[in-house]
C-alpha cells in the first residue's frame, strides 16, 4: 500500500496513492506562523465554490527551518546520499528501538528490495491483501513471483488472517499485510502463523508510522517493515521510504541492493552479482526527513484530534460505515479517514464526490480491488472472489485529513456530507 505516485498538481498529494479529485484554485490549510508548505492558507473570500475555498486532500507542513536546512545542504555540495542520510537512518533506528533502518527513494523501492532480500523470485508465491495500493502487487510481479490475494475485514480493512492460513501452500514464501490507519493487523497472530510455516513477513506500514502495537512502535517488532515518506503520509521527505531490517547483516545487504548491486572488493574495484536498482535517497530529502521525524508526534496529535472531531460531527443516520472509533490510549495513528457509502444510497459514488468537489472539498478513493485490476486478473481472479475488498473498492470515499487542517475544516466536510446525503 505504499503509495508514491506523483501528486496531481503542486499541492495535491494522493493519500496512500488514492485516486484524488481536487478542486482548482490556491492551496488551503492552516499552518503555524513561519510555516511554509506546498499547501498554504488561502483568503476566505477567495473562490467561487459553494462554501469556502478549496480544502486539499493532503498537505504536508514544511517549516522555514527545514527550508533553510535544505538550502544549507544545497550549498554544501553534498547533495546525494551523505551525512544527512546517515542521520535520518540513525533517527529512524532510534524510533524503531534500535533496529537497523535503511532509507530509499520510495516505499515502493523498499518493498522491492525487501522481496529481493528475502530471495523471492520466479516460482514463489506471496500472499497479500487485495484491498491496498498497487505497490505490493506490482513489486511481487516485478520480482517474478505470483501474488495470492485474500480478502479483508469490512471495517478495519486489514488482511483476513484466516484466509491467509487457508491459502498457504508449498510455493508460499512470504506474507505482505497492509496496516490500515486506526487499526493495525493482529501482529501476534500474523507472526505466529508465519513462524509455524517458516514464512517471511514484510509489513506494509506506509500509512501507519507512529502507530503502536502493545505499547511498542510499528517497526520495533516483527520481521521486515516498510514505511513511506510521500507528501500524503504522516511525515514526509517529499519522496522517500524506509526498510526496517532484523540485523546489520540484512542492512548491509540493503546497502548493496539499493545501489546497483555494487559490492566493493578488497583491491578497491567493484563487482555486481545481482542486478540491483538505484534507490539511494539524496541528502536533500533526508534533511527534510530529519525535521519531519522530530515533529511527527505533533503531526500525529493533530491528526487524531481531527479524527475525533469527524466522529463527533459526521452524521450518524446515513448508513455510512466509518473506521474503527478511536479508544483512549489505543496507540493508533491516522493517515486517512475513509467512509463506506451505503449500498442503498440513491446516487453514485461519482455523484457524491462531484457534490463535495462543487463545495471545494477534495476526496480520494482508497483503494481499488487489486485482484480485479488488469494485472490481477491475469492470475485468474474475477468479480465475486473477494466480496469485502470489492464492496470497499466500489463504495469507499477518503475524506480530507492532514495536520494542516483545523476542526472547522472537519465541520465543513461533515456539514457538506450531511447536506449531500440528505441528513
Amino acid at each position: 500500500m505504499s503509495a508514491d505516485e506523483p501528486p496531481r498538481g503542486a499541492s495535491s498529494a494522493p493519500a496512500g496513492g488514492s485516486e484524488v479529485r481536487k478542486p482548482d484554485g490556491p492551496p488551503q490549510g492552516r499552518a503555524r506562523e513561519g510555516e511554509a508548505r506546498t499547501s498554504s492558507t488561502a483568503p476566505r473570500a477567495w473562490g467561487d465554490h459553494e462554501s469556502g475555498p478549496p480544502l486539499k486532500f493532503a498537505s504536508p507542513l514544511i517549516d522555514e527551518a527545514t527550508i533553510a536546512g535544505v538550502a544549507d545542504v544545497l550549498r554544501s555540495g553534498q547533495i546525494t546520499s551523505g551525512p544527512w542520510v546517515a542521520r535520518f537512518e540513525a533517527g529512524l533506528s532510534t524510533f524503531c528501538e534500535g533496529r537497523p533502518v535503511r532509507v530509499l527513494t520510495s516505499a515502493t523501492a523498499a518493498v522491492e528490495v525487501a522481496l529481493q532480500l528475502c530471495g523471492i523470485g520466479a516460482g514463489d508465491e506471496v500472499i497479500t491483501c487485495a484491498q491496498s495500493f498497487f505497490t505490493v502487487q506490482n513489486m511481487i510481479v516485478k520480482c517474478g513471483a505470483t501474488p495470492v490475494f485474500v480478502d479483508c475485514d469490512l471495517v478495519t480493512r486489514n488482511i483476513d488472517l484466516a484466509q491467509v492460513s487457508s491459502r498457504i501452500g508449498p510455493r508460499t514464501r512470504a506474507i505482505i499485510p497492509t496496516h490500515w490507519p486506526g487499526s493495525l493487523v493482529d501482529m501476534d497472530a500474523l507472526h505466529g502463523l508465519a513462524r509455524r510455516h517458516g514464512l517471511r513477513v514484510i509489513e506494509d506500514a506506509a500509512l501507519v508510522i507512529g502507530s503502536r502495537y502493545r505499547g511498542r512502535p510499528v517497526g520495533a517488532i516483527g520481521d521486515l517493515v516498510t514505511f513511506s515518506f510521500h507528501p500524503n503520509k504522516n511525515m514526509t521527505s517529499i519522496e522517500g521510504g524506509a526498510l526496517v531490517c532484523n540485523d546489520e547483516r540484512e542492512a548491509r545487504r540493503v546497502d548493496v541492493l539499493r545501489f546497483h548491486g555494487i559490492e566493493r572488493l578488497p583491491d578497491g574495484t567493484r563487482d555486481v552479482a545481482f542486478p540491483g536498482g538505484k534507490f539511494n535517497l539524496p541528502d536533500v530529502n533526508a534533511r527534510i526527513g530529519v525535521e519531519q521525524l522530530a515533529r511527527l508526534p505533533d503531526f500525529l496529535a493533530q491528526r487524531r484530534n481531527l479524527v475525533l472531531r469527524y466522529f463527533e460531527r459526521f452524521p450518524t443516520n446515513t448508513g455510512c460505515v466509518l473506521p474503527p472509533r478511536p479508544a483512549e490510549g489505543d496507540g493508533q495513528s491516522w493517515n486517512m479517514f475513509c467512509i463506506l457509502l451505503p449500498d442503498a444510497l440513491p446516487m453514485s459514488r461519482k455523484a457524491f464526490r462531484d457534490a463535495l468537489e462543487s463545495r471545494g472539498i477534495a476526496t480520494g478513493v482508497s483503494y481499488e480491488a487489486l485482484h480485479l485490476s488488469t494485472l490481477g486478473r491475469r492470475y485468474g481472479y474475477r468479480r465475486g472472489d473477494l466480496p469485502n475488498t470489492e464492496r470497499i473498492a466500489e463504495r469507499t470515499v477518503t475524506l480530507p485529513l492532514h495536520a494542516a487542517m483545523s476542526v472547522d475544516d472537519v465541520d465543513r466536510v461533515c456539514d457538506a456530507c450531511a447536506q449531500i446525503l440528505g441528513r
